[in-house]
């Protein structure tokens, strides 16, 4: 697991002029805390390419960027595991190609040599990966993603000069000269109608994200050439409890030491059982697991559903407890983490609790992520599909992914933006022509919805928040639930066994406490209306954000309604107007935030 970059000019011949390497440091310097172990950077005319790794794959091998004495002229990197490298180093050796170490990543140069740029699709695991072809004729740079996106690539295509720059993280890629800071204009209309940027766009002007199962080719001056893979191939043996039970054994596999994410709820709840079944029965350690919770009296608390958890399955449990006091600084940091607002108080949350698990000497940490889009477990899906026929369940399911309703959106807004907003289109509807284009060619409700959450929803929202605020602290977090073998066994069972999570809670019947299988369903989030209450911590915080100077300086909301937004909350909180709230505040210091993202060149950030 590392974070890499890479700059590939028009000119990358041999008169092209080098990187500035006081450039590369300063991109390298934002992202070096999720890379802390070992730091690289080579160059040539017209060419970067760096790693700053954290070692989990054969800890004393694997020097990136990678290179084989006789491949010269092709140069890897990789942000991520590849988890069937043990396959395919049987097979390249068996065509002459030799590795000086085990490592993983070793073998991209001698893959890509055999595959060119359909590499990627011999790879399991969870990926972002570099290959810079500096051979004659064949000049090029290959960007690829895992079929999921739980790795990401940033990108930034200078039309000017012929520049393609990429890093793992968007504050990186904002740190090289060249990549200008333009947020997107109907960015604040995403944050509150999607919570995040969806598709290939993020929030800021000329800054794309690879999508999932994408491989990129970029020739020197010319933009990127992005096209979409077909999925891994794998066929699950097993009911749907042998198929996790696989996955969870293959990646809890490490050289490091490995603990679990445990929320209380059903999916970190199975994933945490599988664990400490396969430690208990290959003599490992007990498993540890880790669960986050503030300090005082809130509501809807998951830490006894996590202590039955931990008791049921014997493990070593760790309850973190986060000082409310301290949610305006950790606010702040995430949002910086993350180079790009994200609506979900989740964000929060997930940043300490990798914080512990790092401070606790784990690497490695294995979470329930992308359950529910796999298996029906939102209860907006359920509704959408409980709609009957003629009912405007995209719209009502589109809704239900804001963090303001249309309604409430289409009020704060100034008329200014509200018809810019009209006229460009929303991204929430992109979804729901999305969704009735599916359906107007025969796709079924949950299978439009599944389809929409897994391509678009899990990788931006989820998966991006993870692999961000993970790594954040070194951490490197692992998702059963996202490997091919679950993904197409999921995809395979019949409606009604992916519907409510139907499957899983079968799976989980034998494992977990009856009262984790009964309980209903809750995110793992802090309790964000408590904590806008009035004498509650946060609150102070928002109201500084949203304050009106500020939100007339920005000129998309109506400060005056705005103000009668949060004096309505207070007065009677609710979990909507929270949550309205909350994403106002997130986009509105990162809009502050993202100012100072740039740095001098040959500054450390």
């Amino acid at each position: 697991m590392c974070r890499i970059l890479g700059s590939f000019a028009a000119g990358a011949a041999a008169h092209a002029d080098r990187p500035d390497p006081a450039q590369l440091a300063a991109v390298s310097a934002r992202q070096r805390h999720g890379g802390p172990d070992e730091h690289a950077v080579l160059t040539g005319p017209g060419w970067s390419l760096g790693c700053d790794r954290l070692a989990v794959t054969d800890p004393c091998g694997g020097q990136q960027p990678y290179r084989l004495p006789h491949l010269p002229g092709v140069l890897a990197v990789l942000n991520g595991e590849i988890y069937n490298h043990a396959e395919l180093r049987r097979t390249l050796a068996a065509r002459g190609h030799r590795f000086p170490d085990r490592c993983d990543g070793t073998l991209l140069p001698a893959l890509y040599a055999e595959y060119g740029p359909a590499f990627a699709e011999h790879l399991d695991g969870m990926f972002a990966v570099a290959i810079l072809d500096l051979r004659p004729g064949s000049t090029r740079l290959v960007l690829a993603v895992d079929d999921m996106g739980m790795k990401p690539i940033h990108l930034h295509h200078d039309p000017y000069d012929g520049t393609t720059r990429f890093a793992s993280e968007i504050p990186a890629l904002l740190a090289f000269e060249g990549v200008r800071i333009s947020p997107r204009e109907d960015s604040l209309d995403t944050v509150l109608a999607t919570r995040t940027s969806f598709s290939t766009h993020t929030a800021l002007d000329g800054v794309s994200v690879l999508p999932p199962g994408a491989t990129a080719l970029v020739r020197p001056g010319a933009a990127p050439v992005v096209r979409r893979r077909g999925p891994h191939r794998t066929t699950p043996v097993g009911d749907t409890q042998d198929v996790l039970r696989h996955e969870v054994r293959r990646l809890a596999e490490a050289e490091v030491p490995v603990c679990a994410i445990t929320s209380g709820g059903l999916d970190s709840g199975l994933v945490t059982a599988l664990a400490a079944e396969h430690a208990r029965e290959t003599d490992a350690p007990p498993l540890h697991t880790f669960h986050l919770a503030y300090r005082g009296r809130w509501p809807d608390s998951e830490a006894a559903y996590a202590r039955s958890v931990a008791r049921r399955t014997r493990t070593v449990h760790h309850e973190v407890a986060v000082d409310p006091d301290e949610i305006g600084s950790l606010l702040t940091r995430t949002v910086r983490h993350l180079g790009q607002p994200n609506a979900d108080p989740i964000t929060l949350s997930t940043y300490a609790l990798f914080r512990a698990v790092r401070e606790s000497g784990f690497t490695v940490a294995l979470t329930g992520d992308g359950a529910d889009e796999l298996f029906g477990g939102y209860d907006r899906m359920r509704a959408a599909l409980a709609a009957p026929a003629g009912a405007d369940w995209a719209g009502t399911y589109t809704d239900a992914l804001s963090a303001a309703p249309r309604l409430l959106r289409e009020h704060l807004y100034t008329a200014e933006y509200r018809a810019h907003i009209a006229d460009q289109g929303s991204a929430a509807d992109r979804i729901e022509q999305e969704l009735r284009s599916a359906e107007a060619v025969g796709e079924d409700r949950l299978t439009a919805m599944t389809a929409f959450e897994t391509r678009w929803r899990l990788p931006a929202y989820h998966l991006r928040r993870v692999d961000h605020l993970s790594m954040a602290w070194a951490v490197e977090a692992r998702m059963p639930f996202c490997q091919p073998a679950v993904v197409t066994h999921a995809r395979g069972l019949p409606t009604a066994a992916r519907t409510g999570k139907r499957a899983l809670y079968e799976a989980g019947a034998e494992l977990l406490p009856s009262a984790v299988l009964r309980r209903p369903k809750q995110p793992f989030t802090l309790p964000l209306s408590a904590m806008l209450a009035p004498g509650s911590p946060l609150l102070d915080t928002v109201r500084e954000l949203l304050s009106p100077a500020r939100l007339v300086l920005g000129g998309k909301v109506r400060a005056d309604r705005v103000r009668r937004l949060l004096t309505r909350h207070q007065e009677r909180p609710s979990q909507p107007d929270a949550q309205a709230l909350w994403a106002l505040a997130v986009h509105e210091l990162w809009t502050e935030v993202v100012q100072g993202m740039r740095i001098p060149t040959g500054c450390a950030a």
